[in-house]
């Protein structure tokens, strides 16, 4: 298996196809006397999100416009980015892909692709070849910059293609055009892949070996976005700390370096192994004001027996000493982890010893899961699988306990005003807001109309404001906006 970057070629290959496809869209446009338009579905994380920021912006290129309708079916091309991580994601993608078979008989123009880590998967893309012959093209994460040739291969061939490659592509985003979703925030991917095999994890397999962007690049694109106003980025990665650029360049290199950007008012990251947290980005967490305060870290267990099987190197000692470097350096900042129930083996002492190591560590959130086995996975073919009824037992058990730290760390806020930036209409309402502290928590908020600021869709999103906090839940407070900055 070899790691592979984007050449010259790749780029001419590149443009020529989206010049081909761009033509051809024209004229079947023309054909059927409307402008034609494109669906992306993403499942998962935000690195997913970050691919389909990259494949929407290839759609456009190509003259397609984003469908307006909200049904999938109403558009003429329909792409699945899948995920391999979430439970039930098969009865997902599969579920949805059994509805367009009569759509492809009274419309063979469609066009239908799938992408993904599910696609990693030997026994989905089988699935898909024998029970949806209708979808015509389906590719690998590795090869999202290969998709305008590919889709161009697929129509000219007029038959399933399906190209999943044993190699790991490494494209930089100045490759792309790129569709960013939100205004204000920048998802910016540093590295793909994954070196530590976790054994319930299937991501190394779906997303490849570690390999890390170009420090420089990086750089730019960072310089790029603070030029067009974006006020927030979120640097991303199977394992941001992990990062590994020429001439020694660290994760902690890359943070500071968006954080010398002052046109953010926040610089984010995601996801953090427990092994590789450097004792240097806590610093920059600490001193750096607009670096969020907010930690996530993945526990899996709190039990050392657990997590040798879960292959994660480090005991839960080692791991609350994380903990408490991180609570003493970084003044009232917030963290989160995840949490597995019901891993092959686990005993109700291990379990025990989990809602122990969740007492001391006391995170501001957890995202709780019950085990479900992953093919091609070391964990899945694990002998003592536990009982259904056990693991949804100790999991109601579990996120009772995480659920009230939870809602005392909300609770802290209430009574105080804190900075929070505007992400748009909240869910609870037309008229309430929302937006996070520097700290991650989730808050929303109202406007009251003596203040006289106008409150159409989308007029404040990725503005700074203070909020005053009056109430808090397990998962959110709710607070009175004070002020605007800059007003």
């Amino acid at each position: 298996m070899a790691i592979i970057k984007t050449t010259d070629k790749d780029k001419l290959d590149f443009d020529s196809a989206v010049s081909e496809l761009s033509e051809y869209f024209s004229s079947l446009g023309a054909r059927k006397g409307r402008a034609l338009t494109y669906n992306v579905l993403t499942y998962g994380c935000q690195l997913n999100e970050s691919d389909s920021e990259k494949i929407t912006g290839m759609l456009s290129s190509m003259g397609l416009k984003e469908s307006s309708g909200g049904e999938l079916e109403a558009a003429d091309v329909i792409v699945f980015n899948t995920c391999s991580v979430r439970e039930n994601a098969d009865r997902h993608l599969f579920g949805n892909l059994g509805v367009f078979k009569s759509l492809k008989k009274s419309d063979r123009d469609v066009i239908i692709a799938v992408c993904g880590c599910m696609m990693k998967v030997p026994e989905n893309v089988a699935k898909i070849k024998k029970s949806f012959p209708y979808v015509d093209l389906v590719f690998d994460p590795q090869q999202i910059h290969r998709f305008p040739v590919l889709l161009r291969d697929s129509i000219r061939d007029k038959k399933q293609m399906v190209n999943i490659s044993a190699d790991d592509y490494i494209a930089e985003d100045s490759f792309f055009p790129i569709d960013r979703k939100r205004k204000f925030r920048a998802l910016v991917p540093i590295m793909y892949g994954c070196n530590n095999f976790c054994s319930y994890c299937i991501v190394p397999y779906a997303r490849g070996r570690e390999r890390s962007r170009d420090f420089d690049e990086i750089v730019r694109e960072l310089a790029d976005l603070a030029s067009k106003g974006y006020k927030e980025v979120m640097l991303l990665g199977q394992n941001v700390n992990s990062y590994k650029g020429e001439g020694g360049k660290t994760f902690a290199d890359i943070l500071r370096a968006a954080s010398d950007f002052k046109e953010f008012s926040r610089v984010r990251f995601m996801s953090s192994h427990p092994k590789d947290l450097s004792d240097e980005v806590i610093e920059i967490m600490a001193t750096r004001p607009n670096v969020e305060k907010h930690l996530h870290l993945a526990m899996q267990s709190g039990s050392d027996k657990v997590l040798k099987d879960m292959n994660r190197p480090y005991t839960i000692d080692r791991f609350l000493e994380i903990v408490d470097k991180f609570r003493t350096q970084v003044e009232g900042g917030s963290l989160t982890t995840d949490i597995i129930v019901g891993f092959p083996g686990e005993t109700e002492e291990d379990f025990e010893q989990t809602l122990v190591a969740v007492d001391k560590a006391k995170f501001d959130a957890a995202f709780t899961f019950q085990y479900s086995p992953r093919p091609g996975t070391k964990a899945a073919s694990f002998p003592d699988q536990i009982p259904q009824d056990v693991v949804t037992e100790r999991f109601g058990r579990l996120t009772e306990y995480t659920n009230r730290f939870a809602e005392e760390s909300n609770a802290r806020l209430v009574g105080k005003t804190y900075e929070v930036l505007i992400e748009g209409i909240s869910k609870a309402g037309d008229m309430t807001f929302s937006g996070r502290t520097i700290t991650n928590h989730l808050v929303n908020f109202t406007i009251p109309s003596d203040l006289g600021i106008e409150i159409g869709p989308d007029m404040l999103e990725g503005r700074l404001c203070e909020v005053r906090i009056d109430h808090a839940r397990p998962y959110s407070v709710d607070g009175v906006l004070i002020s605007l900055k800059g007003e």
